[in-house]
């Protein structure tokens, strides 16, 4: 999977713009708030018709226009690629994949894969578990596609019975009883589901991430990965019996994958808590190097890697030991501290002032 070229037209700090990348690693650099990040968003929305920086597509539109449009042209399994979304400052957008309209935001899902990095990324390891749930189900999601619609469907279950639960007002009437097992079936045919996907990958990940924190940290320090649902020993359907008063006290769904967990250990000792600034960005940094493998062994092409001001985060020898074991593949560097020494990129771009120029 390769992209060629990116044309943008009043997507954030750029009227217009037409960038070509190299097949291997391409460098943008220039100081901060020059628009760097901005075109590795423009990237990834393509891949998922989402901004990675969390921003709702209205503050994706250029001040004063009232669409931006994100173009690009590239490269899959042999074949020519060609994207194009259009994004309205209000009402929906539209997007083609090679001239054909796509009726579902998962029509695109696999069309273009990419792996982020960037500075918020550290959140996976000194946050709260809903990052590290959302880690896990974007792979899930780049390496087989279906499973976006198992994460919408419970996302949808979840609205409905908490709805239910608030609805009831703390009682538990034969109507709600009734309707909230039919939701709580739902819950825990998808639930369940999830949760095992999740268990799986988890454990298909651990040796990519041991390795990948041993390549970015230089030296072997062992990383364990858990999978924390305490609901699974005794069966989703017993936990929401026994969580019944409760929910319905609170009026929320207590029990479930959209409560649980990664727990990540660094040398038998909680990451989130006893690891150094440095080991927890090396490891986050190792979380999404160890995702994006295993997606490109699963899919049997490469990711583009989008590797947003990586160097701010990382110390010189860890910098230049990323570098040293950058994975097959195409990878998109941004900096505004310049290229740590011994790093050859084969094209660099030089941001200013929302213009992106060979150097």
């Amino acid at each position: 999977m390769r992209l060629a070229r990116l044309w943008l037209t009043d997507f954030r700090s750029y009227a217009s713009a037409d960038i070509s990348f190299a097949p291997g690693l391409t460098a943008l650099l220039g100081a901060n708030g020059e628009g760097k990040t901005n075109v590795m968003e423009a990237i990834g929305y393509l891949a998922t018709l989402s901004s990675f920086r969390g921003a709702p597509n209205d503050a994706l539109v250029r001040a004063g226009a009232s669409s931006a449009v994100i173009r690009a042209e590239g490269e899959r399994e042999g074949r020519q690629l060609l994207i194009e979304a259009e994004l309205a400052s209000t009402g929906r957008g539209r997007v083609q994949v090679n001239k054909q309209k796509l009726a579902r935001t998962r029509d695109l899902l696999g069309a273009l894969r990419v792996s982020v990095f960037s500075p918020d990324d550290l959140e996976l390891v000194k946050g709260g578990p809903a990052g590290r749930r959302h880690y896990l189900d974007d792979a899930l999601v780049a390496r087989r596609p279906a499973f976006d619609s198992l994460r919408s469907d419970l996302e949808k279950i979840l609205k409905q019975r908490n709805a239910l639960l608030k609805q009831a007002g703390g009682r538990l009437t034969p109507d709600i009883e009734s309707t909230l097992s039919v939701w709580d079936a739902k819950l825990i045919e998808t639930g369940e589901a999830l949760a095992h996907a999740r268990d799986e990958l988890v454990i298909e990940l651990a040796p990519a991430l041991n390795l990948a924190y041993e390549q970015v940290a230089g030296g072997p320090v062992p990383v364990t990965t858990t999978y924390d649902a305490p609901w699974r020993e005794r069966g989703l359907a017993a936990a929401l019996e026994a969580a019944r008063r409760d929910e319905l006290r609170r009026g929320v769904s207590l029990v479930g994958p959209h409560r649980d967990d990664l727990v990540l250990h660094l040398d038998g000792l909680p990451s989130r808590t006893h690891a150094s600034q440095g080991e927890q960005r090396s490891l986050a940094l190792a979380l999404r190097l160890a995702a994006h493998r295993v997606v490109a062994d699963a899919t049997g092409s490469s990711p583009i890697l989008l590797l947003d001001d990586v160097f701010s985060e990382l110390d010189p020898d860890r910098s230049a030991a990323l570098l040293a074991h950058l994975p097959p593949g195409q990878t998109v560097l941004s900096s505004a501290a310049g290229l740590p020494p011994g790093a050859t990129p084969e094209l660099v771009l030089r941001v200013s002032g929302a213009s992106v120029r060979p150097e």
